[in-house]
């Protein structure tokens, strides 16, 4: 495990208590960090509404005390903890994940170029997909879901919905944070001095927030959990503090009873302050999002033993002073800082400051994460993916969109400058996000857990009532700033629908245009043209057939490479593939053609790194292909058009080079010459077995294994493999320009003529495991009519 950051692999949630406890530790600081910073604001935003006051008769401040205890124990703690952390994808979670998980067990994903073999893998869990009774109502409800496109739309959309909303969230978290954090300035210097103290030092704060990612958190993360902790021990220690100093009996108002009282006082007035109240769960999202960073249990652990008693003492200790002073002096407004101890507010401010840090960075971390998953699952414009550690596997920082978000925050901090509106716009996108996962729960229960549609309902009454309520609330503060994560959304909902909407008919397009596997045939081995010495890679987003784009460039420039490899790099619905998955290797027309297809697979949660050994990797796996493959007859007979046309059903599993230790290894410029063995062989090229000792331009040999016997003609064409590995490779890659075709309607010329292709030249290219040198690089340019 790694104690820099609380990332840990996947193996240790299976591990001891002291591991458990260990991760629960840890994930203090990624996951609770926004979470246990809610009582900076909660009261303070409750309390700004102007038709709520705080009365002598404590009826206000014990009413809203008993919302914040129940929503704290129903949302959170019986929702989260108890029910939505068991619909993890293979141990992720999160929006994706869920939509995921409902992709796997009904076929309703917009994934153009799935393949059977992609259901084969293990995270895929084939094996516990158990297919509903045909008369049961989950199987009805999924036959409606596969049969119905417009269903699947809005299944996406949902989805989308609440992704947009987390980016959202990305954008006002470290805004109302680290903005109630610094609010404890008030105390510390009259109110004309500190109007003009608060925005600036926020806005300093956030600034040197989102300048310092690219440097990573792995040199600072062991302090997240420190900070945290620190921070929940500090006000669970002041609320006890005020609960024995000033209300003993304030636990009183955690009855039920004092929520009906409340809402019968103020009547509109109580309800618009649920908006307020609904601050107290901010971040409960996180549990699940960041559940494949950690354990169920430690996630379960750390908020039931921890969080969870930490804030309710904080809650109860600021209801209590507040129920002993109702007159705030009018330089001050009723929040957090006026409960703490006078000669501890400095000390609890700078921990305050830190822990809003950390919670922000948490959200700006999974921002990024979900904007990459988004782009795997091409639903965002590809972005530049920079690693900020070259140790621990899923953290990453993307330029644009930090700075995006950061001028977004800014733009929010100056423009609202209080805490009120910020919350009104936080409040919205964190109860969007909740009721889009309450949703898409009920589809869980009945179509993957197989339960009774009654239990469904049960759930999306009992929890999506509360969560209504809570969103009406939010959404009629519309012109008080929740018009920010609407408009965020809508923005966000029209590049990925965009986005995805065009590269699904640029897909169609391809597939439809497809060269025909006759042509093939008819051209022979020599495919017509002249073949160079080399490797061509053709990158495609085929995953059967040629691309148009190569009849095209064959056809303006009759020549190319002795070796052809169809490069395919695509995401599947799963959160990783295994590495001795990550490779599907098949042939394109009989052996002495030379032309192969590779698939490499991603899941939607793996990073597709700068990795220099791809390319060692991928010439690995086509030479393993070829050692594992049977000789066949070359002959033109009457079914040798049908087996081609069947290609990938004979596609072959192949794993990174690493993972098959026991089949064929790739030595390339090694100066320390491995001899040969009793288990192992050299092959070297021909060229290079014969040449006059001078200084080659790369050095290649496989080194393949004694048993088993490798056939002649497998030796042969490993050989030449080999040859042309050493003479270089080259990559050709489509260079697309779309249009919409001839009568279409206006909607899609605007989307396609403009919105497709803006995103399409403003975002990063196809989406490469290695660095392309532009030496060895050509584009070839076609038009689409999408």
């Amino acid at each position: 495990m790694d104690l820099e950051t609380g990332v840990y692999p996947k193996y240790a949630k299976k591990d001891s208590w002291k591991t458990v406890l260990t991760l629960a530790f840890q994930s203090l600081g990624v996951v609770y960090g926004d979470l246990s910073t809610s009582p900076l604001y909660v009261y303070r935003n409750t309390f700004a509404e102007e038709d709520i006051e705080h009365s002598k008769t404590n009826e206000e401040i014990y009413g809203v005390l008993s919302f914040i205890f129940w929503t704290l124990t129903i949302v959170p703690l019986l929702k989260y903890v108890f029910i939505v952390l068991k619909a993890d994808d293979n141990g992720e979670g999160g929006t994706f994940a869920l939509y995921s998980l409902l992709c796997r067990h009904a076929r309703v994903g917009w994934l153009p170029n799935v393949q059977a073999a992609d259901e084969e893998l293990a995270e895929y869990k084939k094996e516990t997909i158990i297919l509903p009774p045909k008369k049961s109502f989950a199987s009805k409800l999924k036959s409606t879901l596969e049969s119905h496109k417009v269903l699947q739309t809005l299944l996406l959309i949902l989805a989308l919905i609440g992704t947009c909303m987390v980016i959202g969230d990305g954008i006002l978290t470290p805004a109302i944070s680290v903005f109630s954090a610094v609010s404890g300035l008030e105390f510390t210097m009259s109110k004309q001095h500190h109007k003009y103290v608060e925005v600036p030092a926020a806005c300093i704060i956030l600034i040197g927030l989102f300048a310092l990612q690219h440097y990573g958190t792995h040199r600072v993360g062991f302090l997240f959990a420190p900070i945290v902790t620190t921070w929940l021990l500090c006000i669970s220690a002041i609320g006890l503090y005020n609960i024995i100093h000033w209300n003993p009996h304030v636990y009183q108002a955690l009855s039920p009873y004092h929520m009906f009282l409340f809402l019968k006082k103020t009547r509109r007035g109580g309800w618009m302050s649920l908006g307020g109240i609904l601050l107290c769960i901010t971040g409960s999202e996180a549990m699940f999002a960041d559940l494949g960073h950690f354990s169920q249990s430690s996630i379960q652990i750390a908020f039931s033993f921890m969080v969870y008693p930490s804030l309710v003492l904080a809650y109860m200790g600021q209801a209590a002073y507040l129920s002993q002073h109702h007159s705030i002096p009018n330089d001050y407004r009723i929040g957090f800082y006026i409960s703490v101890p006078e000669k501890l507010r400095w000390p609890v401010l700078v921990i305050a400051i830190l822990a809003a840090v950390v919670g922000s960075q948490a959200i700006i971390t999974g921002t990024f994460s979900i904007i990459k998953q988004c782009s795997a699952l091409n639903c965002f414009p590809r972005v530049k993916i920079v690693h900020t550690s070259s140790k621990i596997h899923g953290q990453i920082y993307i330029p644009e969109i930090n700075w995006i978000l950061m001028l977004l925050c800014l733009a929010v901090t100056i423009g609202f400058r209080d805490t009120k509106r910020l919350g009104n716009a936080s409040g919205l996108a964190v109860i969007t996000v909740m009721l889009v996962t309450t949703c898409l729960m009920s589809l869980v229960i009945v179509i993957c857990w197989h339960q009774s549609v009654v239990l469904a309902i049960c759930f999306v009454v009992f929890f999506g009532s509360i969560e209504a309520m809570y969103f009406s609330a939010s959404l009629i503060k519309f012109l008080e700033g929740a018009w920010v994560p609407i408009v965020l959304a809508v923005v966000f909902m029209i590049i990925m629908y965009v986005w995805h909407y065009g590269t699904l008919k640029k897909y169609e397009f391809d597939f439809q245009n497809k060269v025909s596997m006759n042509w093939l045939l008819s051209v022979g081995s020599s495919l017509g043209i002249v073949r160079v010495r080399g490797i061509g890679i053709v990158h495609t987003e085929l995953v059967s057939g040629l691309p148009a784009m190569f009849s095209h460039f064959v056809t303006n420039l009759p020549a190319f490479h002795q070796v052809v490899v169809f490069l395919c790099i695509k995401s599947v619905p799963v959160p990783h593939v295994k590495p001795e998955e990550r490779f599907l290797v098949g042939r394109i027309g009989a052996r002495e053609y030379r032309l192969y297809r590779c698939v490499v697979r991603y899941g939607y949660r793996d990073v597709h790194k700068d990795d220099t050994e791809f390319e060692k990797d991928l010439v690995c796996s086509i030479a393993e292909f070829i050692r594992s493959q049977k000789v066949e007859s070359s002959g033109c007979n009457a079914n040798a058009e049908d087996d081609i046309w069947k290609e990938n059903e004979r596609m072959t599993v192949v794993g990174m080079c690493c993972t098959h230790r026991d089949g064929i290894q790739l030595q390339e410029d090694d100066d320390e010459e491995l001899g040969e063995t009793s288990e192992h062989r050299e092959i070297m090229s021909p060229r290079r077995r014969n040449r006059i000792v001078r200084a080659p331009r790369k050095r290649v040999r496989f080194i393949v294994p004694e048993s088993p016997k490798v056939e002649a003609t497998a030796m042969e064409e490993l050989q030449e493999l080999m040859e042309a590995r050493e003479a270089g490779v080259a990559y050709i890659l489509g260079q697309a320009h779309t249009k919409a075709k001839q009568g279409s309607s206006m909607l899609r010329k605007l989307i396609i003529n403009y919105g497709y292709e803006l995103l399409r030249r403003n975002s990063r290219g196809p989406s490469y495991p290695l660095n392309l040198p532009h030496a060895s690089t050509l584009e070839v340019g076609m038009l689409y009519h999408l």
